[in-house]
Order: structure tokens, then sequence, then C-alpha cells
């Protein structure tokens, strides 16, 4: 397997700024992983024709640290400026490519995770946004239930029986997280596990063997309850189960959720702890752009932070 001198999860300002300080710098070997299907998913999608995109945010203005400038201008004309940052510096991405998790493996390298593909890296940078959307289920949440409903580990606490709805590797992880301190169900709507990478499949079945986590597959939930205070879940079989809390895992993800699956160090609020430098708890994997801040950060602060996670890998080589 390939080792990439760097590897950046994100291909908005704060990981393209990222990838062009390093390639500037001499880092040779960057990928930027995105799950969207083109670069500034957030711009593109949620900035009107013609808005205007502007380097200061809610009156905060900062001075450029490092080469990478930006120009006020329009949506279209801060996409287009992006577009040629990628092709001048000859910056790969891959879209399409959701990472699940990053985690220091036996070779002491970074190891990146997605669905279809597995990388290796000396240094890793988290530049995604805030915005995280997982996937809920189509029928109706009682709303007397939604405190007791979660999409990722975020409040989730000891002693409760928890059910774990979905069949992919986030499901099968939380559902063995969770039954080191909980009663811990994983519920999946199919006969087997297409998605389960093979150690995440060799420890929900040893789990289930076990009886740390009680598998139910063929399990599809048709609708819940409000039972009481607790939860009624009615499977499409006709069975029924009593549980505190769901946790759903069927696709998506939320940025807390997945900073929760790399074993990320957070402050109360879900914000990764970073050092001067912007490294996390884990040496050599560092965050930048909105995810590290508590309001949502300007595209001029991404930049300036890729200037320092860069400068800070280069000093350190």
């Amino acid at each position: 397997m390939k080792t990439y001198d760097l590897i950046i999860i994100g291909a908005g300002p704060c990981g393209i700024g990222c990838g062009v300080e390093a390639k500037l710098n001499g880092i040779k070997e960057v990928l930027i992983l995105e799950k969207g299907e083109d670069n500034n998913q957030t711009i593109r999608n949620f900035y009107k024709t013609g808005k205007r995109v502007d380097d200061d945010y809610k009156g905060l203005k900062q001075d450029f640290l490092g080469k990478v400038k930006f120009n006020n201008g329009t949506k279209e004309s801060v996409l287009e400026d992006f577009e040629k940052l990628i092709k001048d510096n000859n910056l790969e991405i891959s879209y399409k490519s959701e990472v699940e998790k990053v985690q220091r493996n036996a070779d002491d390298l970074l190891e990146v995770f997605t669905a279809s593909e597995n990388y290796l890296a000396k240094n890793v940078i988290i530049a995604i946004g805030k915005m995280g959307k997982p996937n809920k289920p189509s029928y109706k949440i009682p709303p007397t239930l939604l405190k007791k409903i979660n999409y990722d580990l975020n409040s989730c606490t000891k002693d409760e029986d928890i059910v774990v709805i979905g069949g992919g590797n986030s499901a099968a992880e939380y559902a063995l997280e969770l039954s080191k301190n909980n009663k811990v169900t994983m519920a999946y709507r199919k006969e087997c596990f297409a998605r389960l990478n093979p150690i995440n499949l060799e420890h929900i079945e040893e789990a289930s063997k076990n009886k740390t986590v009680d598998l139910k597959m063929c399990f599809d939930v048709e609708s819940l309850e409000d039972e009481g205070g607790k939860i009624k879940i009615n499977y499409k079989n006709g069975q029924t189960q009593i549980c505190d809390r769901i946790i759903y895992a069927i696709g998506g993800s939320t940025p807390v959720g997945f900073l929760q699956k790399c074993k990320i160090d957070l402050d109360d609020k879900g914000v990764p702890l970073v050092d001067d430098y912007l490294q996390t708890s884990i040496k050599g994997l560092r965050a930048g752009g909105d995810i590290i801040t508590h309001h949502g950060g300007s595209i001029i602060i991404g930049l300036n932070n890729a200037y320092t996670i860069i400068k800070h890998i280069v000093d350190e080589n």
C-alpha cells in the first residue's frame, strides 16, 4: 500500500489551502479525500447564485499568513479561483471518498479508512465543515422520544439498553464501543453483512458469540412507539423490543461522530482539542477550518490554519 506524505480530508477552502501550501513547501505525495462530487460543497450548495463571498466573517478580519491568497468576489468567481488553485498546483483529489475514521497502525503510520479503500499517510489533516447529514429513517419518530434518538455516540451514557440500527462499519463500531458499558443490540435488516471490513466483521461476530452484543439479523424496523418513556420498536417480522435508546447508523455521518471514531479528544461542545500548531490528541493528526471553531470561521481563517499546519509539518522534518 502506498504511503502518502500527507492526506487531507475535505476539499473546502482549508483543505485546498493545505494542499497548495504543502506543494509549495516541497511536500510531494499529497492526496485530498472529498466525500462530495466536487470541491467546496458548502459554497456550491448553500450560497445563492451571485452571492458575495468575502474574507471577513461576522466583522472579523485577519491578515493572510501563508502563500495562498483569497480574492473577495461572487460565489462563481471564488469557485473559479479555487479551481485554478487546484489545477495550477496539480492537486490530487479523490471525490466520492467519504472517510470513516483515521487511526494509527502498528507501523506508526496513520491509516485512513473509506468504504472502498484504505490509505496510509505520515500526516493527516481533517479539514471538514461542521455540517453533517446522517441518514434518517423513513418512519416517524414520536416527538417524546427525540431525546432518546442518536446518530452518533454523543450524549450516550452508561447502563442503558441500547439498540444500534444498521449494518455498516459505523454500526458495528458503535455497537462494540457501547457494549463496554451498556446492554447492546445490533439490528440489521438483511440476512448477512455486505459492507463490513474484515476486522469489524470478526469483532462483531466474536461479540455476538460472547453475548456482549445481541445480533439480530433480518430485523427491519417498521415503527416506534413511546412505551411509558421507553422506546418500543416494532419490527416488520412481527417482533417487538423495548429499549432506552436507539443509535441510527444507516448512512451519512456527523462531524462529531467521525471525530469520536478517530478517538480525538473533544471539548464539551464536540470541538477537537488542538495545540498551538493545530495538532489533535493523536500525533500527526491535525485539524483546521470550521471544525475547530465553536461558531464557524471565515475562509481566511481556514487558509491561515493551512499555513500554520503545513509550516509545523515542514519544521518537524
